[in-house]
Order: structure tokens, then C-alpha cells, then sequence
């Protein structure tokens, strides 16, 4: 479709159905999650095992073809653990495994089909259990990971730092620095000094946020009928 066709009410109703189905399923299966949670098409969310925490306004963008999961694995040994901050974003496809611990900070945004993880998941010798081959991995307040990154076990990446897309990262991050390639190099750093937004600055006003979102959605969807939303469902043509 190259257009929503959906009028405002049946929007509506769907986002009253999501809140409740993210009441219901979602929220209970984090050991604990702030307010504003938001999460689109939650029915492609997965979380899998305990210690999972995530703080306020966590936003994450699901799809039927791109799910997004966050698996803690239990062993002998070890209990895997996820903890991410305020104002966090995960895109389509986003995947964290956690064998021992995972730390997201505030502000930080992981774009589409990256992957998080803290364990080899087995030894190079012993390849029939995770045994010896977790690290913690930490990325600090306001990080920027790239589409198809993969951040590995035992790395820490800096404050305000850029992973591009496609790099494969296996040792620390400075803060302030952009990084790219297998395995990643530094590119060039940024000015500490220099003002920088970060996705906190869009709930200054959370009530503001939530109507201006609203608000948008009510614009854009507007004119659209229901009969014309049926029709585009049923026999949709070339201008749908």
C-alpha cells in the first residue's frame, strides 16, 4: 500500500487494543518496566526467560516480518540479565542474548536487525556448553548503534558514541566516537562541547508528546472513510 488508509476510528480502537494487550502480555514478563512503554505490534515482541528490566519510555518498533527479542539464558554457572535505561529505542529485528549481563544506557538507540550479545555461547575447545565465554557488555548513556551492527561479549561503548551500520565490534568504545567496520575502527570522534538532543529531550512534556502524537495521527488520518479503508482492503488498485 502506498497509503494508510485507515480512518481515525478503527486507529483508535487498534491502539486502545494494543495498550491493553501490552498490559496484559507484555508488561508482565519484564521483572520491571517504568511507564510509557510503547511498543508497535507487540505481538512480535519477544522476551524470553527472567531479569529482564527496562526503565521509562521504552519504545520499541516491532513487524511481522522484523521481531524484536530480549533472551536471558539460564545455566549452572551463570543467569543472564538485561537492564536498559529511560528513553531507549529498539527498531525491527532488534536481537539482545544474555548469558551473564547487558547493560543499555539512557537515551541510547539500536537501529534495525542489530545484535546484542554477551557470550560465545560456547568454547572454542568445549562446544557443548556456555562455559567460560560470557563478559558483560555495557553501553553507555546515549549510544547509537547502526543497522546490522553486532556488538559483542565484554565491550563497554562510551558516551554519545555512533556504531555504524554493519560493524562488527569486539573491543571498547572511547566515548564521543564513531566506529565502523569488521572489527570496528575508529572513524573520527565528536565535540564533547557541542550540544547535543538526545531522546530525552522528546518527553520533557510527556503529556505534550502524547497529544502532539495524537494529534498528528488524527491529521493525517482525517479524511480517510470507512468505505474507502473496506475498498482498499478488499480490491485495492494501483492508486491504493
Amino acid at each position: 500500500m502506498r497509503k494508510n488508509h485507515q480512518p481515525w476510528w478503527l486507529y483508535r480502537a487498534r491502539d486502545r487494543w494494543r495498550r491493553f494487550y501490552l498490559r496484559r502480555w507484555i508488561v508482565p514478563q519484564f521483572d520491571r518496566v517504568g511507564e510509557g512503554l510503547s511498543v508497535l505490534h507487540p505481538r512480535y515482541f519477544s522476551l524470553f526467560g527472567k531479569a529482564i528490566h527496562a526503565g521509562k519510555h521504552l519504545h520499541v518498533i516491532c513487524s511481522p516480518q522484523q521481531a524484536v527479542s530480549l533472551s536471558c539464558w539460564s545455566s549452572k554457572q551463570e543467569q543472564g540479565q538485561i537492564h536498559i535505561g529511560d528513553y531507549v529505542l529498539l527498531s525491527p529485528g532488534v536481537k539482545i542474548s544474555s548469558a551473564c549481563e547487558i547493560r543499555i544506557g539512557n537515551a541510547c538507540m539500536i537501529a534495525s536487525e542489530a545484535y546484542l550479545s554477551d557470550s560465545d555461547w560456547h568454547g572454542v575447545y568445549n562446544r557443548t556448553r556456555p562455559f567460560r565465554c560470557s563478559q558483560p557488555l555495557v553501553l553507555e548513556d546515549n549510544v547509537w548503534i547502526g543497522f546490522r551492527a553486532i556488538v559483542g561479549k565484554g565491550v563497554r561503548i562510551g558516551k554519545n558514541s555512533v556504531v555504524a551500520a554493519g560493524a562488527v565490534v569486539v573491543d571498547d568504545v572511547p566515548a564521543n566516537t564513531v566506529v565502523g567496520g569488521n572489527p570496528a575502527k575508529i572513524i573520527k570522534t565528536l565535540d564533547p562541547n557541542k550540544r547535543m538532543l538526545t531522546r530525552e529531550f522528546l518527553f520533557n512534556s510527556v503529556a505534550d508528546y502524547d497529544a502532539n502524537q495524537d494529534a498528528l495521527n488524527a491529521y493525517l488520518l482525517a479524511h480517510n472513510s470507512t468505505a474507502a479503508w473496506l475498498r482498499s482492503v478488499l480490491a485495492p488498485t494501483d492508486e491504493d
